[in-house]
């Protein structure tokens, strides 16, 4: 905003000043000068016999010169606040389900409210939160939770209040973890008693350690190398993007857990299930037990985790194609550019997750750093200021055909750095790439006093603390000293072209045997079927699934090279639609099975759209 010039009526006569846009006056003061300034111009006409001397003509002229003279110097003097015209923003809190936010209607008017006031546009909304949803119609049992009793749907509840504001829902699920107790959940149907610790064998789906531990501080997960809990996690997903109107899927704990070994540094020590390391050593044909830090078997733990991504990503496009896919990522320590490279990264070394691939590859579309770093944190070895720089850096100059929007840990910061950090946030980086929005963790905790940090005494509640978050991002405030307000005006959430005008396809289907047996890690091709030429390949998962995204529209080969598993038939033309999911179902005969043929009934492929029995009893 720059300085507002005084609007002569007459020469030499007075006056009327204007409200400035944020003076909380000015909607009420503006019809009334506006009425002054008509009157005034009306007597100004009749006051204007004679006219003016020439010389009092050029003094007027010399005087308005001067004044846009000086209001240029001003407006361009480096460093100088400009106005952000309106914006397209994905401006969202966090809401995570340990504390207020969902539990009952009352809860969810307040969390709507303050969104709306604050001028941002969604929520990432924890509703699943240790294999349990805070909702009525999923595949996980409903939460044991202290939330409002039956019929109360949180996330119905939330959806109808949000969408009538004009606030987009996205529905945040942690992946992996799914209890953190000895004390089993109360529903049968829980996958923790399902599968969990107490069962044996290939119904045991809990990830484990090197050194034979199972759980990861205080929590059992499941490991994304058994095929049966990496198909159970998608399902998660799809069960929620099936029966909810919500805007947006998001992926949380998508990865190996934290709590490795000590005698192992830096790499991830999690993933042994009995069932995953056996798969591993039928595809590379090895005997042993491979050690934490073994490259190949760091890169096999690593693709199982991204399999279960791009599985969600293709089979949540069938259902609703607009809906935005988004996980929470991991943003340990320094960037990149300091730990020596990407695959250098505690990122991509401990925990497993291969963020950057997933935005080349196409299988996310928003990225959200967990960048939780203190701003006033700037002393080596531990600068948090310029790890956050960083780390935003690199996610900016990553986001391929995608889209970032760079996350934030108020709960960590003081309301004013908050402020500081939202800005570096929404600034172009020297290569020009910005991130498309922001998220706070979180809406419960929304600075370092909620959060009792030891430097931030004494506490206060969480509802004090967001009066003044959101005054600082709305309105002019002693906690930031530029102009406009970072989020002083609504925004519009930032489309997505390649799902609301797409010009792409994907392809996924399955290889199964001729009698139903999933074919485990066989590699599948696409290839042009004029040339031959290869356009994409990997292996199946442990369903015998494979998914190709970002395909251009058109007829492909889908080919499954020799293997000795299988003979016969073993290719399959497709034909690929932009915004659509193109369907393959490969069938060869086992090797000693030629003759026989599909059961009956056999459907082969992964259908979405089937009616599933839900385990709290609605469909």
């Amino acid at each position: 905003m720059g300085v507002q010039p005084k609007s002569s009526l007459c020469p030499g006569r007075g006056s009327v000043r204007q409200p400035l846009a944020s003076d909380p006056r000015g909607s009420a003061e503006q019809g009334t000068n506006a009425t002054r300034l008509s009157e005034r111009s009306r007597n100004c006409v009749r006051e204007r016999a004679p006219p003016p001397s020439a010389h009092c003509h050029r003094r007027y002229v010399m005087r308005r010169a001067f004044a846009f003279l000086l209001i240029l110097a001003v407006l361009l003097q480096p460093g100088a606040p400009q106005a952000r015209a309106a914006q397209s923003e994905f401006r969202a809190f966090w809401v995570d389900a340990f504390g207020e936010g969902i539990f009952n209607e009352v809860e969810i008017t307040k969390l709507v409210a303050a969104t709306k006031a604050a001028n941002l546009n969604a929520l990432v909304v924890q509703v699943g939160r240790r294999g349990d949803c805070f909702c009525n119609r999923a595949m996980m049992p409903r939460t044991q939770a202290g939330i409002a009793p039956l019929p109360y749907d949180p996330l119905d509840s939330l959806i109808a209040k949000a969408h009538a504001e004009g606030i987009k829902v996205h529905a945040w699920i942690i992946t992996t973890a799914i209890w953190n107790s000895v004390t089993p959940p109360l529903n049968a149907n829980h996958v923790f008693n399902m599968h969990g610790p107490s069962k044996t064998g290939a119904d045991n789906w809990i990830s484990r350690r090197y050194d034979g531990a199972n759980r990861a501080g205080a929590d059992y997960l499941l490991d994304p190398g058994h095929p049966d809990a990496a198909d159970y996690m998608v399902r998660m997903y799809t069960s929620v993007a099936s029966n909810y109107d919500i805007d947006g899927l998001n992926f949380d704990r998508v990865r190996l857990p934290d709590q490795n070994l000590a005698t192992f540094p830096g790499v991830s020590a999690w993933g042994y299930n009995p069932v995953a390391v056996a798969r591993f050593q039928q595809l590379t044909g090895r005997v042993d037990n491979p050690r934490p830090d073994d490259a190949q078997w760091l890169a096999w733990r690593r693709d199982q985790i991204t399999n279960i991504v791009r599985k969600v990503y293709v089979e949540t496009y069938a259902i609703k194609p607009q809906l935005a896919i988004s996980a929470d990522t991991i943003t340990y320590g320094y960037g990149p550019a300091t730990q020596g490279g990407w695959e250098m990264t505690r990122t991509y070394r401990e925990v497993l997750q291969d963020w950057r691939g997933w935005m080349q590859e196409g299988i996310l579309d928003l990225n959200i750093p967990m960048n939780y770093k203190r701003e006033h944190f700037t002393t080596e070895p531990n600068n948090q200021r310029r790890m956050y720089l960083e780390w935003n850096e690199f996610a900016r100059d990553h986001q391929y055909a995608r889209q970032v929007a760079i996350g934030s840990a108020i709960y960590l910061n003081f309301v004013a750095n908050s402020v500081i950090q939202v800005r570096k946030a929404l600034t172009p980086n020297a290569n020009g790439n910005s991130a498309v929005g922001w998220v706070g963790y979180s809406y419960r905790t929304p600075d370092c006093y909620t959060n009792s940090s030891a430097e931030c005494q004494p506490p206060r509640s969480g509802d004090l603390s967001r009066a003044e978050l959101t005054r600082a991002l709305t309105q002019p405030s002693e906690y930031d000293t530029l102009l406009p307000p970072v989020f002083s005006t609504p925004a519009t959430v930032p489309t997505m072209p390649w799902k609301t005008a797409p010009t792409r396809g994907h392809l996924a289907g399955t290889a199964k045997t001729n009698t139903g047996i999933p074919l485990d890690q066989i590699l599948v091709e696409v290839r042009d079927p004029e040339t031959d030429a290869l356009v994409m390949a990997r292996f199946t998962d442990g369903l015998g699934y494979a998914a190709f995204v970002d395909l251009a529209p058109g007829r492909y080969k889908v080919f499954i090279p020799d293997d000795a598993r299988v003979t016969g038939k073993r290719v399959e033309l497709v034909d690929v639609s932009a915004g659509a999911v193109a369907r393959f179902a490969i069938t060869p005969f086992a090797k000693g099975n030629e003759g026989r043929r599909p059961p009956k009934g056999t459907t082969p492929g992964f259908d979405p759209m089937e009616e599933q029995d839900l385990s709290n009893g609605e469909r």
